[in-house]
């Protein structure tokens, strides 16, 4: 139930990770790490410039050269990638995708990437290994993969605790295959959410975001697997939510929503790998970016790992961003700005890097400063211990989807699922009642499942293999607990094709209560309405599923409206319309039978919330996350109101609150902590999940600042008569601003701390008195509160 949780390890232990010794406890991982340094520095004193550049990039076995949709631009760029033999010769970085390019048995895909390690080792006159990277957003992103919900599902949670036991699971499936690196977790904050990544993020609040991306990197770190942050940094904030737009952002804005994630989840998280952005901020690429890649994220922030290229992105200075006239150049650029590795293969860092180093353009120190980081990973991980095998620890067992994977897959879309709208208590479904399920997505499998899952990123490609896992839609899951359920699509996803929607209102006109399912299909770039590519114009729900809504709306049957989407839709009238409202994000392979436990009542929702959802199609998206002339001000015709709050989620039970209170009085050093707290009480007739949730109002400050902002929440399980005492400490350095000058402080003056429901739904006020000059705070700074649950007295 914490809001921060602890790295607890046992004193005298050696990190799973990377070997060295925690306490002084053992010799022999001291003398391993001094071994494996020495290796290293020998490494870069006797390679040369073409062994050392060949460490430095990928190659991506397999790649489809004509365009299929992993990456922008595919179609440019693959086709100029070279014969795995000719790459080998010098050695090589990393693999790119083994297991994630083409749907392979994983027992097959392991012993191939096996055999080519083994070549790539014979082929190098050093031995050293390649580095294995795979996607790993919503599981180990390889065919018969356990597929966990997507990250803005991961948000609805609000769970920690849950991610960090996902992400440790996934990395376990991934290093006993013989992957090292996951590209995962992605920290970007959804800033406009027509932007098809949307379903990538956690949602729009830097705290929620960092927090739980935390969480997921301690999970896949703690397996051993290298977790690299993406996209660093700005990528969710392009103009009209085009993806690979230009980004119009300040630097107050970069620094108090974009950053923090990332700062979060190195400090608390422990990753060793960032992958630049494809962004431009103010004219200047992020993989350009010396101030961003190496002054703030290794000089300020500490960071010693690996940053990786975003696939093609070193490319892209000279091909979409204009700012190199040749890829030498590029690599220049990259190599200066802190990018280590290119990624997802051979191009910039290839012939152009060698010729440059040979004309002396570029400088070999720079060379060798990546070369000693990719070197000191491949340290970290193993792969130059002189007893190194490239036999996956699992052998002839590559199992990747089990039944621990599954439990934690369920739980996880058990929790995600969000309950928007209950009128007069149609959910849970009655005992009995007749109950029909129409609309495009109600018998779909697929509605389940994100854009980097395997079968919507590479599935989809190959349509005549199975898709490896099992997927049981809404409808299969509501008729193994409900018996045989009348059923009619109504209409396709896109298509403007209505002649179907006769069936479904006479499906509904029959029932007692109907369930409609609608939303988007994930996809690569134009493939799907939500996905990398896939950006809006608007946020009406996609073809015609809005008009037949309307016309269910109209047969005066009850509708529960189900949402399985990847980014948050305008469903104002809609909504009014239906008896109750169910928001899923790609729940995953297990969604189906989550939401059908959720509508049935055999468990109660507990999800809120990552975003907002808005009231108009056509307005101004925007997040919670807004300044007071951000909001319904007067002076326009556009209210940017939400239809339903950052925060919001209900259940099927009701809790008071009550006894809200400063802990420590009602002064807050600036540079202290303070503790407020809160009685909460089930006043129901059933167990359910309240989400306290609290945050920051600052009515005056020297910069302009969001009404409110979260710094804090707690998941309190309650049986029914239940109370529960919810205490959090916050220290100051949540109050923290930047200023326009680039300094971080904390001012003194009044604050309020609001226990609340949602962003818009403060249950109390505790008004507090910061008190102390203004202090200016450092990059040591405090990031995440801590929550306590105590039984409060009486209580059950």
């Amino acid at each position: 139930m914490a809001a921060q949780q602890e790295d607890v390890r046992p004193v005298g232990a050696q990190d799973a990770v990377t070997g060295r010794a925690q306490d002084g406890a053992t010799t022999v991982a001291a003398d391993r790490a001094a071994r494996r340094r020495a290796r290293v520095e020998r490494l870069v004193a006797e390679m040369t410039a073409e062994e050392k550049v060949a460490q430095l990039v990928g190659l991506w076995v397999g790649a489809d050269a004509s365009g299929g949709g992993v990456a922008p631009h595919q179609a440019d760029m693959s086709g100029s990638i070279p014969a795995f033999e000719d790459v080998i010769a010098h050695g090589l970085g990393q693999l790119t995708r083994p297991f994630g390019t083409a749907p392979v048995d994983p027992v097959v895909a392991a012993r191939s990437l096996a055999a080519s390690q083994r070549q790539v080792v014979a082929a190098n006159r050093f031995g050293v290994p390649a580095q294995v990277h795979e996607e790993c957003l919503t599981g180990f992103a390889a065919w018969q993969a356990t597929t966990y919900p997507t990250p803005l599902a991961w948000g609805a949670s609000f769970d920690p605790a849950l991610v960090e036991e996902m992400a440790r699971r996934i990395g376990e499936t991934m290093r006993a295959a013989g992957v090292h690196q996951g590209l995962a977790p992605v920290l970007d904050v959804t800033r406009d959410y027509r932007w098809g990544r949307t379903e990538e993020t956690i949602g729009e609040d830097p705290y929620l975001v960092g927090e739980l991306g935390a969480a997921y990197v301690r999970g896949l770190e703690g397996a051993g697997v290298v977790a690299t942050l993406k996209h660093f940094a700005g990528y969710s904030a392009s103009r009209a939510g085009r993806n690979l737009a230009p980004v119009s952002m300040g630097p107050v804005e970069l620094a108090d929503v974009i950053l923090p994630p990332f700062e979060t989840a190195l400090r608390h998280g422990g990753a060793r790998s960032v992958m630049h952005s494809y962004a431009e901020i103010d004219g200047v690429p992020s993989a350009a970016d010396e101030w961003l890649l190496t002054d703030l994220l290794r000089g300020r922030w500490g960071f010693e790992g690996t940053v990786v290229a975003d696939y093609f992105g070193i490319a892209f200075l000279q091909r979409l961003h204009g700012v190199a006239g040749s890829l030498g150049e590029a690599a220049h650029l990259a190599l200066r700005a802190g990018v280590d590795v290119e990624l997802p293969s051979v191009d910039a860092y290839g012939a152009p890097l060698l010729a440059a180093l040979r004309d002396g353009t570029v400088d070999e120190a720079l060379v060798d400063r990546a070369l000693r980081r990719v070197l000191d990973q491949k340290a970290e991980l193993g792969l130059l211990d002189e007893d190194w095998d490239p036999t996956p620890p699992a052998g002839d067992a590559v199992v990747l989807d089990d039944p621990v994977g599954r439990d934690v897959a369920l739980r996880l879309a058990r929790e995600s699922v969000v309950l928007l709208e209950n009128r007069d208590g149609v959910l849970p479904l009655a005992h009995g009642a007749r109950v029909a399920v129409v609309g495009p997505l109600a018998d779909d499998p697929m509605a389940m499942l994100g854009c980097y899952t395997f079968p919507a990123h590479v599935g989809a490609q190959h349509p005549d293999v199975p898709m490896g896992v099992d997927v049981p839609s809404v409808l299969a899951a509501l008729r193994e607990r409900l018996g045989d359920v009348p059923t009619a699509r109504g209409c396709d996803i896109e298509s403007d094709d209505r002649s179907g929607f006769d069936e479904a209102v006479a499906v509904a006109r029959d029932a007692d209560v109907v369930v409609v399912a609608v939303g988007d299909r994930a996809g690569l770039f134009g493939r799907g309405t939500s996905g990398e590519g896939c950006d809006a114009t608007d946020l009406h729900l996609p073809g015609q599923q809005g008009d037949l809504v309307r016309a269910v709306l109209a047969t005066g049957t009850p509708v529960v409206l189900v949402l399985l989407t990847g980014r948050p839709y305008a469903v104002g009238d809609l909504a009014e319309g239906a008896a109750a409202v169910v928001q899923a994000f790609f729940p995953g392979q297990l969604g189906g039978q989550a939401l059908a436990e959720v509508l049935t009542g055999h468990v109660a929702p507990s999800g809120r919330l990552p975003v907002s959802m808005p009231r108009d199609p056509s307005g101004q998206p925007g997040t919670y996350l807004s300044q007071k002339l951000g909001q319904r001000s007067g002076v326009s015709d556009v209210d940017p109101t939400p239809l339903y709050a950052f925060g919001h989620g209900l259940t099927y039970t009701t809790f008071a609150w009550s006894g809200a209170r400063a802990l420590d009085g009602d002064v807050w050093p600036v540079d202290g902590e303070t503790r407020v707290a809160v009685d909460v009480r089930n006043d129901g007739e059933r167990a359910g999940t309240e989400v306290v949730q609290l945050y920051l109002h600052d009515p005056v400050a020297s910069m302009v600042r969001p009404v409110v902002r979260l710094v804090g929440h707690a998941r309190v399980d309650l049986e029914p008569g239940q109370s529960v005492t919810v205490e959090m400490t916050v220290h100051a350095d949540l109050a923290s601003f930047t200023r326009r000058d680039g300094t971080r402080v904390v001012e003194p003056g009044d604050v309020e701390l609001r226990l609340a429901r949602s962003s818009a739904d403060a249950e109390h006020a505790v008004r507090l008195r910061m008190d102390g000059p203004v202090r200016t705070v450092g990059d040591d700074r405090h990031l995440l509160s801590t929550a306590r649950v105590l039984t409060s007295p009486g209580g059950r």
